[in-house]
């Protein structure tokens, strides 16, 4: 009878990690599908339509142009605080952003408002190996999970820059654990006319953004979960 008592211990001690592994997974599995399913609704009823809402701004190189178009015609004081992120060496994009939000402040309709820029590591750069880029971009991962915990935006506003992925990745996982709910807007860009660029492809294809944005009609016929805005340029 001990010796019957003491196998069955033996071989629930054993299976124990292995149940344990099974249901975390269940459960993982469970939270990505549910963010999915809540993917593109708004951020709930507990956020008042006039409240401000802290917006991460995703910059880079040939991007930011179309970038900054689309945030003069966004509601400052609905948006804010704002943080501009660009590739650590991309130091014109946060220029622009500068610029853009000193030319704010001169307006009495925006004094007040705040906005803080930073830079985050690329995960890689134009002609490195992909093999060396295994390596930086687990660096722009840890990066990216820095910076969204510090910053913790309600809003993640990007249009293509290589560096939105990460940040978006990170934005998304932390959906998935529930520490707090960003709602990721991306623009694809005016250049794309036939195909998603290869940052919008891996968004709309994982639904990763809530909202996907395209700016020509037959690319949202091609991919159908996207809203046609027209042209913002």
């Amino acid at each position: 009878m001990e010796k019957n008592s003491s196998c069955c211990f033996s071989n629930l001690s054993s299976n124990l990690p292995i149940t344990c592994l099974i249901t975390f997974i269940t459960i993982f599995l469970h939270r990505v599908l549910n963010v999915i399913y809540r993917t593109g609704k708004p951020l709930g009823k507990r956020v008042s339509p006039q409240r401000p809402l802290s917006t991460l701004i995703v910059l880079g190189s040939g991007h930011t142009a179309e970038m900054i178009n689309l945030l003069l015609v966004l509601r400052k004081e609905r948006f804010t605080p704002r943080f501009y992120i660009a590739a650590a060496t991309d130091n014109m994009s946060l220029q622009k952003a500068r610029v853009l939000e000193n030319s704010l402040a001169d307006s009495s309709e925006t004094k007040g408002l705040s906005a803080e820029f930073m830079q985050i590591y690329r995960s890689r750069e134009v002609g490195q190996s992909y093999v060396t880029s295994v390596w930086t971009t687990l660096v722009a991962m840890a990066h990216a999970l820095w910076l969204m915990i510090k910053i913790r935006p309600q809003v993640v506003l990007c249009n293509g820059p290589g560096t939105c992925i990460p940040l978006c990745v990170i934005a998304f996982f932390i959906k998935v654990i529930g520490i707090r709910r960003s709602s990721i807007f991306y623009v694809e860009s005016i250049a794309r006319v036939k195909r998603l660029s290869l940052s919008g492809l891996l968004l709309y294809k994982l639904r990763i953004a809530d909202q996907f944005f395209v700016q020509w009609p037959q690319l949202q016929r091609k991919y159908p979960r996207a809203h046609y805005v027209g042209c913002l340029m």
